[in-house]
C-alpha cells in the first residue's frame, strides 16, 4: 500500500521514486527515472519529464512543466503556470536532447506565477523571482528579481519579508527574527 496519493486521472511512468506523503493531484504526468521527496505537493495539469529530481517538502502550483535537466531542492514553491526550458535554441526539425541545460532551483526558492526562467540559470537558495519576471542570469541567494529581463530589486529573508539593510550591513526579518548580513554584494543568514 503507498504512503503517498495519486489522484486516478493521473499518469506516473515506471521507475520514479515517490515520497511519503507526497500528493499528486488531477492530470498530471511524471515520466520515468523521476525523484519527487517526501511531502511534496504537485497540483493539477503538472508534467515532470524523465530524470527530473524534486526534493522534499516542494509546492508545485497548476500546470507548470518541469523538462529535463531541472532540479528543485527542498522546500521549493513554484507558482501557476510558471514556465522552464531546457534547450537554448530549440527547433523542431532538429533534434539537440544532448543539449539539455541543467536548472538548479534552490532550498527555499519562490517561483512566482507565470515567470519564465531560461535553461541553464540557477536560482539561489531561498530567493524569490517575481510573477511574470523572466529569468535570463543566476539569481543569487535571498535576492529579490522582477521583470523582463528579471533584475535584482533587493534581498528577501528566508520568510519571504523584504530586507532592510543598515550602516552596519545587518538587517532582521520581521516575522522570524533571523539576523541577514551583507557582505561583498551577497547575503547570507548570521542568527
Amino acid at each position: 500500500m503507498p504512503n503517498y496519493f495519486i489522484h486516478e486521472t493521473s499518469v506516473i511512468d515506471q521507475n520514479v521514486e515517490i515520497g511519503e506523503g507526497t500528493k499528486i493531484w488531477h492530470f498530471c504526468h511524471v515520466m520515468s527515472h523521476s525523484i519527487i521527496g517526501k511531502h511534496s505537493s504537485l497540483g493539477q495539469n503538472v508534467f515532470v519529464g524523465e530524470n527530473v529530481i524534486i526534493g522534499n517538502n516542494v509546492k508545485i502550483q497548476n500546470n507548470v512543466s518541469l523538462y529535463t535537466g531541472i532540479i528543485c531542492e527542498d522546500d521549493v514553491f513554484i507558482g501557476p503556470s510558471a514556465v522552464f526550458t531546457n534547450v537554448i535554441n530549440p527547433r523542431s526539425f532538429v533534434s539537440r536532447k544532448n543539449e539539455f541545460k541543467k536548472t538548479v532551483i534552490g532550498k527555499g526558492a519562490t517561483i512566482g506565477a507565470n515567470a519564465t526562467i531560461v535553461c541553464g540559470n540557477n536560482i539561489g537558495a531561498f530567493s524569490f523571482v517575481g510573477a511574470g519576471s523572466i529569468v535570463t542570469k543566476d539569481v543569487e541567494p535571498y535576492s529579490l528579481v522582477m521583470g523582463n529581463p528579471a533584475k535584482h530589486r533587493g534581498w528577501i529573508s528566508e520568510y519571504g519579508h523584504k530586507l532592510t539593510f543598515g550602516t552596519d550591513d545587518k538587517a532582521i526579518c520581521k516575522e522570524s527574527g533571523q539576523v541577514y548580513q551583507l557582505k561583498n554584494g551577497r547575503v547570507a543568514r548570521i542568527l
